[in-house]
């Protein structure tokens, strides 16, 4: 049981989920125009809620990658003492420059959704501090990245690995990218109940939810795959800047 994952790596990643949790709250409360004030109980509700669903989500994850090759290595080099700055230092670029061409597409394919939805077309969306949003882009590149590919995209990429293997035992690339399209999938899926609270939940309010979000997460689970947890957390952090803080100050000063 000792040496099942790395404990170190665990509790980082679990800190670092559940305290990005808690930056999200200003964004979340200003996007949904909220006046409930947040009180040490709903910090505390959080904290817990957090803590247990991302100790279960991390523990999985970490498993489950290892078992397939994947998971956090520049993390996991840096808590055994190796010196991993050349490795930092190579992803760092393509990272980020994926990320922005990530929220570039995202912004670029919206605006075929836009013209065919009339109820984007008058919605009003609210002025969202660009400190607000940039808070909630840590929540993006840092929790979203370890439910959705540390954990989601190991487990799927295990089940296929168990189904069949390739020459060298290894899963199989068709299992891989299988995996890395279901996840970015049900990502998008996800968005569908906050939606129909806005919109009715027509074929193209579905379709605009899965590509939208599938976009990044083909992306970023390309990334996982090849380059690890970090690249694709950094690359989607990089995405949620552009759509979370530049988008905004630049439409602000147009409007």
């Amino acid at each position: 049981m000792k040496n099942i994952i790395n404990w170190k790596l665990f509790f980082i990643l679990l800190v670092a989920c559940v305290g990005s949790s808690m930056l999200i709250i200003p964004y979340s409360l200003a996007l949904t125009s909220s006046e409930i004030k947040i009180t040490v109980f709903i910090l505390l509700a959080q904290v817990l809620q957090s803590s247990v669903m991302f100790a279960l989500v991390v523990f999985l994850g970490l498993l489950l990658s290892k078992k397939i090759g994947m998971g956090a290595p520049l993390l996991q080099n840096i808590l055994e003492g190796k010196n991993q700055s050349k490795e930092f230092k190579s992803i760092v670029v393509p990272s980020i420059a994926l990320g922005i061409l990530a929220g570039a597409l995202i912004l670029l394919f919206n605006f075929p959704f836009t013209k065919l939805i009339p109820e984007l077309q008058n919605m009003e969306l609210p002025v969202i501090p660009a400190w607000k949003g940039f808070l909630a882009s840590f929540y993006g590149g840092i929790a979203e990245e370890v439910l959705l590919r540390l954990f989601l995209v190991s487990l799927l990429a295990w089940i296929t690995f168990k189904i069949k293997k390739d020459k060298n035992g290894n899963a199989t690339v068709f299992g891989i990218w299988l995996s890395i399209i279901v996840a970015a999938i049900i990502f998008g899926i996800g968005h569908l109940p906050a939606t129909a609270k806005i919109f009715n939940l027509t074929g193209l309010v579905v379709a605009r939810a899965i590509v939208l979000n599938g976009i990044g997460g083909i992306i970023f689970g390309w990334l996982y795959w090849k380059k690890g947890l970090e690249a694709a957390m950094l690359s989607h952090f990089s995405t949620d800047i552009v759509l979370h803080v530049i988008t905004p100050f630049v439409t602000s000063l147009f409007s």
